[in-house]
């Protein structure tokens, strides 16, 4: 299952620099699959409502937090995002012992989302989601038009103080937590014996199933999956080379280091081919409460050949135009069934101009190396004004209501030069 993938990554004091938890996530999806960055506001909802997700409807809860998201542009839930409280959550597909469920339900992506929008701390996201999982289970496909795919979900939740791996076989699940240190999350089952938390009949399932003997030590993955755990850390996979790359940077990872392990391509995290990494997300969460959290966002395939653009939760944010997808309300291809089989062309604007530009990078070697230059520099200031942000605790607010979809358009408009000229 290799191919169909995502990294997740975390990275937490002493590992850091600065007193900060940085997390970092590539989304690694079919390659002609768009994804949008959309901001959604904190709203408060009347008793008795009904909440529309990607496939089913389930109870909506009194009050919803701000959330930033990456997601696949088809769907309603996420790929990865942040909430007004500096809670992060991406997710991966996984696969093991326990059957895939092709039935509709709530999608790992819509849970994503859910997590997100219910939750001020990792941990209390952590049991949004696993409320969610046990009340209304997962499944459905997880790509638009004619290709079936479901899977598992894994997630990485973090906040400004700690992180929670969660890793799920259909209802069942184990949940680990993080408080120091490197930790990622990949294609696989990777909670071994250290269970922080897990469903109350995991074992015994486990156990019915013929999976565990009930007598020696209880490892998650070896139980609910086909890996030999012991070969783990030692194996070839994006697994063990995500792992790596955060170990050889252990002690002075930055949100600079995190990106540049998103753009790695020797090691299979940043992707290409038929799924590629789609979108890209990493995220400075301080651990001073005083200081804003800023999360980064591409919207675009390829991060070496992306612009990673910041966004900071504030009142009044302007709305992410240049990074929204057309919508097609009668004819979307999520909600009438039986599902379509054509896609809607879901192209937002960044991408429109990002694809065209590369294009020009890979026709014309002297504008690729002109283009790209400028593309590192937009970033170089970018990143020089979001770390006094953070040393300073300074924030010119007219300016970050506009600081995404700002940040957008200096993008686009390196992009129309280059393409024009």
């Amino acid at each position: 299952m290799e191919p169909y993938s995502c990294d997740t990554f975390v990275a937490l004091p002493p590992a850091t620099i600065g007193n900060r938890i940085i997390f970092g996530k590539n989304s690694d999806r079919l390659c002609d699959e768009v994804q949008e960055v959309v901001y959604f506001p904190a709203a408060v909802h009347d008793n008795g409502e009904h909440l529309k997700c990607t496939y089913i409807e389930i109870d909506q809860v009194p009050e919803t937090y701000a959330v930033v998201l990456s997601r696949p542009a088809w769907l309603w839930g996420a790929e990865m995002g942040a909430n007004e409280h500096g809670v992060c959550i991406g997710n991966e597909a996984v696969w093991g012992r326990e059957e895939v469920c092709n039935e509709e339900a709530l999608l790992g992506m819509d849970l994503v989302r859910l997590g997100l929008e219910r939750a001020d701390t990792a941990e209390k996201a952590l049991k949004v989601i696993v409320d969610l999982l046990e009340k209304y289970g997962q499944g459905g496909n997880c790509t638009e038009g004619r290709m079936e795919f479901s899977y598992h979900n894994s997630f990485l939740i973090a906040d400004r103080n700690e992180a929670w791996i969660l890793e799920t076989a259909g209802k069942y699940w184990a949940a680990e937590k993080v408080e120091e240190g490197v930790r990622n999350i990949s294609n696989q089952l990777s909670i071994t014996t250290k269970v922080d938390q897990e469903h109350p009949d995991m074992r015994n399932y486990a156990k019915q199933k013929g999976w565990w003997d009930g007598k020696k030590e209880f490892d998650f993955a070896a139980t609910y999956s086909y890996l030999d755990t012991a070969k783990m850390m030692t194996s070839s996979g994006r697994y063990c080379e995500g792992y790596k790359l955060l170990n050889k940077h252990k002690g002075n990872i930055t949100f600079e280091t995190m990106m540049e392990i998103l753009r790695d391509k020797p090691s299979g995290i940043n992707m290409e081919g038929e799924f590629l990494t789609t979108a890209s997300m990493v995220s400075v969460l301080p651990q001073d409460s005083n200081l804003p959290c800023i999360h980064f966002f591409t919207g675009t395939p390829d991060p070496e050949r992306s612009v990673f653009k910041p966004f900071i939760f504030v009142p009044h944010i302007s709305q992410l135009l240049d990074t929204s997808s057309p919508t097609f309300e009668l004819e979307d291809s999520v909600k009438k069934k039986p599902h379509l089989k054509i896609k809607p062309d879901r192209r937002h604007l960044l991408y429109q101009k990002h694809q065209q530009a590369l294009d020009v990078i890979d026709n014309n070697e002297d504008k690729a190396r002109t283009m790209l230059d400028n593309m590192r520099k937009l970033e170089k200031e970018i990143f020089k004004e979001m770390e006094s942000v953070l040393q300073n605790k300074h924030l010119d607010m007219d300016k970050i209501v506009n600081l995404f979809p700002q940040s957008t358009k200096d993008e686009i408009r390196i992009y129309k030069a280059n393409i024009s000229s």
